[in-house]
């Protein structure tokens, strides 16, 4: 029989550690695969349709900048709407700009490359309302216990998404003439996008914490001298540089090496299965105790597999490069998003301002987003042979061991007293 989870604020310092996870819990994971699936059938062709279309690496970088730029204003500004009226309706308003933005790049063709930061900026606001409410609703379902093996499930679905969705469009797109492949995937995710909308109406609408949205809490937290969100802060900014850069360029260095968007698929295909395993085993044995080791190995690592790309930038290298990638993630990833949902929870008055301290977590990801990418826009202009591009892959793959060294004395507080060094 499935335990239903406790209430919200019993999140807080000294909640039971119940590793069990709720019907809302399942939902609210269902919801977010169909989002996966929906986003991995087209998204990651996005910058390779931009690519073609312009022949323009700075294109893909002023359409990314877009997209983080605008994803951290909504969830600035929404973050009122989701403390003090219906968190569910920004969940769905997510999901319907998504599938607007797919809708507006089908209708717009090859006109795309002419819109490339208006388009970000459509992608971010979707993506800004979607995961501001996905957070919070994810923290409240959620508590301290049971985090890292929601986690691990929510990364093995996402594994499944990306391990199926663009195998299946890189193979639609080559196998059909002209954009017709581009056609019908965009197609595709607006129909996944939408059943997404419908489920997301068995979520339960969440009570609302009493009190107004402080729109400097966040910022307070980091003025203060001695709070823990200092450290918590410059270790997210340090997990966002990564992402900046990874999160759009890895495909489309693929699809430039390879000239063939099956290949893409193929690669998506290998390496989400990778990582399905990596995070379905991360989930199972990892927990608060072994946070720490798991998260130093993941980062060290995370900067290793980069080093094959020094000799050569070809499929093989890429797919080396993937599936390392995919092995070790999961072991930074969970423990950095387990760990900071805990500080949120450690007490009745952080749980209460949920709201605001999950908005700082994404001005982190985002402020560190926004690094990665100005070296890409600076670099890229002077120099975009592969090796430069390797270059800058290993310059932001190392940054996470910044992140381990500024969450590591969180991560010690969990281990076993006779294990610290």
């Amino acid at each position: 029989m499935i335990k239903q989870p406790a209430s919200a604020v019993s999140r807080g310092h000294g909640a039971a550690r119940n590793s069990a996870l709720g019907s809302q819990a399942a939902l609210l994971l269902a919801v977010q695969w169909l989002f996966g699936i929906a986003s991995a059938l087209s998204g990651t062709f996005v910058p390779v349709y931009l690519w073609k279309a312009s022949q323009s690496y700075m294109l893909i970088g002023w359409f990314a900048l877009g997209q983080y730029a605008l994803g951290g204003i909504t969830f600035y500004i929404a973050g009122k709407w989701v403390k003090e009226h219906n968190k569910m309706n920004s969940l769905r308003l997510g999901i319907v700009l998504s599938g607007v933005f797919y809708f507006t790049v089908l209708m717009l063709g090859k006109q795309a490359r002419f819109y490339g930061i208006p388009l970000g900026m459509l992608s971010g606001m979707a993506l800004g309302f979607y995961w501001l409410a996905y957070n919070v609703v994810y923290f409240e379902i959620t508590e301290p216990g049971n985090r890292d093996r929601f986690n691990g499930i929510a990364g093995l679905l996402g594994s499944t998404a990306g391990m199926i969705a663009p195998w299946i469009s890189g193979l639609l797109i080559t196998t059909l003439s002209g954009d017709r492949g581009y056609q019908l995937i965009f197609t595709l995710s607006l129909v996944v996008f939408g059943i997404a909308f419908i489920l997301s109406f068995w979520l339960e609408k969440r009570k609302h914490v009493a009190g107004p949205y402080e729109w400097t809490y966040g910022f307070r937290q980091l003025a203060e001298r001695g709070n823990p969100w200092r450290k918590m802060f410059a270790a997210i900014v340090a997990q966002g540089v990564r992402e900046g850069v990874f999160m759009f360029l890895v495909g489309l260095v693929v699809y430039i090496a390879t000239k063939d968007e099956s290949k893409l698929g193929s690669y998506t295909l290998i390496t989400s299965l990778v990582a399905l395993i990596s995070f379905w085993l991360v989930g199972k044995k990892l927990n608060p105790r072994n946070r720490n080791q798991a998260m130093l190995a993941g980062t060290i690592m995370l900067g290793l597999v980069i080093l094959p790309l020094f000799w050569k930038v070809n499929y093989a290298t890429l797919l080396m490069f993937g599936i390392g990638t995919a092995l070790f993630l999961p072991l930074y990833i969970i423990p950095i998003t387990s760990r900071v949902f805990d500080l949120i929870g450690q007490s009745e008055a952080s749980v209460k301002m949920r709201e605001e301290l999950i908005v700082l977590r994404e001005a982190g990801l985002i402020a560190g987003r926004l690094i990665g990418l100005s070296a890409y826009l600076i670099m890229l202009p002077l120099n975009h042979s592969p090796s430069a591009i390797v270059w800058l892959m290993f310059g932001v793959g190392v940054v996470p061991i910044a992140g381990w060294w500024f969450l590591r004395s969180f991560l010690k507080e969990e281990e076993p007293a006779g294990s610290r060094s």
